[in-house]
């Protein structure tokens, strides 16, 4: 796995930055509060801070080789313990060799050397504290990220498993009552039960095409519902009189597919198939407020007997903007008098 400070180029940067501040601090402390001479002071820090960064850079491999597996917190503190000693002892070895080595001669600074390595200890000290700490919050970051984006996937596969459910409820509820009217037509109105055939297929071929397409514009969508009132009107000839009236501005706007049929089939379903008399559909659409409004009005009587079924088709409708917009106020049904209206609400944006 890549050490994460090579990996993201912000946390590169910060690494570099931070240590030519420590850098820059150490030096003007040995010369101004140490009197030590501005070179040595400028080999010492560059030595013991240079030889650190490169132990704390690789000291992230020794982290994930020690997550391999999940030791407990006592086994934890403990071998972080040794690799602490190990680490400092190793790189105030090294980088005392090389100062004494390289300044030998100077034994003013050889005693500052050796007076200086207790509080140098206790800085390697901080140092490996402050890398653990850094790599620690690097990792839970990531692991969290990571199960977010799992968690979000898992969601989406739920989503889009849900809305095909529903989807599907939709042709297979239509087709049977159709099927129905079309097995009556044919042995009293053999074209009318032509008629009837060639509509629903080209009202199932939208269906089938629009699918994997969660989204269609509306003008779109009221071209297939004029299909599926073709089938209607065969079904309930005068009884059912639509009427709509759509502003321009609505027909491009993007709306959830098939989701104007349930609409209309609940509206015939409780006033057109209980009634003897002509029934009056009427579909209204209109922007407000950010919103494309579409209202399904019907004439219905509330004494009537109302026709069994399931009742899926408002409770899809509500269920499937739900999941889309994760919204529960976008569906509002209304029963006034002798009217039942119907209406949506769809976001533009």
């Amino acid at each position: 796995m890549l050490n994460p400070i090579t990996k993201n180029r912000n946390y590169l940067v910060t690494f570099l930055i931070v240590w030519l501040v420590i850098f820059a601090i150490h030096t003007f402390i040995l010369n101004f509060f140490y009197g030590i001479e501005s070179v040595l002071s400028l080999a010492d820090s560059a030595v013991f801070n240079f030889i650190i960064a490169l132990v704390g850079f690789n000291l992230w491999y020794v982290i994930r080789f020690n997550l391999r597996e999940t030791p407990s917190a006592f086994d934890l503190i403990v071998n972080h313990l040794v690799i602490a000693l190990i680490i400092i002892a190793l790189w105030i070895t090294a980088s005392y060799f090389f100062l004494a080595n390289l300044f030998g001669d100077n034994t003013s600074y050889l005693q500052f050397l050796n007076d200086s390595l207790p509080w140098r200890v206790v800085t390697g000290m901080f140092y490996y504290l402050f890398f653990i700490l850094f790599y620690y919050i690097i990792l839970y970051y990531e692991d969290l990220q990571e199960k977010l984006k799992v968690e979000s996937e898992l969601q989406n596969l739920v989503k889009e498993a849900e809305l095909n459910a529903l989807k599907s409820q939709i042709n297979p509820h239509f087709l049977f009552n159709s099927l129905n009217s079309i097995s009556s037509l044919t042995m009293t109105k053999p074209d009318k039960a032509q008629e009837m055939v060639i509509q629903l297929s080209d009202f199932l071929r939208y269906s089938l095409s629009h699918d994997k397409n969660e989204k269609t514009s509306l003008e779109q969508e009221f071209s297939n519902m004029e299909r599926y009132l073709a089938i209607e009107k065969i079904r309930f000839g005068k009884r059912l009189n639509f009427v709509s009236s759509i502003e321009e501005g609505c027909l491009s706007v993007e709306i959830p597919n098939m989701i104007l049929q349930p609409l209309l089939e609940n509206a015939i379903k409780h006033g057109v198939y209980n009634s003897t008399e002509e029934v009056l559909v009427e579909l209204k659409c209109k922007e407000q407020n950010g919103f494309i409004v579409l209202e399904v009005c019907n004439d219905y009587d509330p004494e009537a007997v109302k026709k069994k079924g399931q009742g899926i088709g408002l409770e899809n409708i509500r269920k499937r903007l739900q999941l889309i917009y994760q919204r529960q106020d976008l569906l509002e049904i209304q029963a006034e008098k002798m009217v039942f209206k119907a209406t949506l609400r769809i976001p533009k944006n």
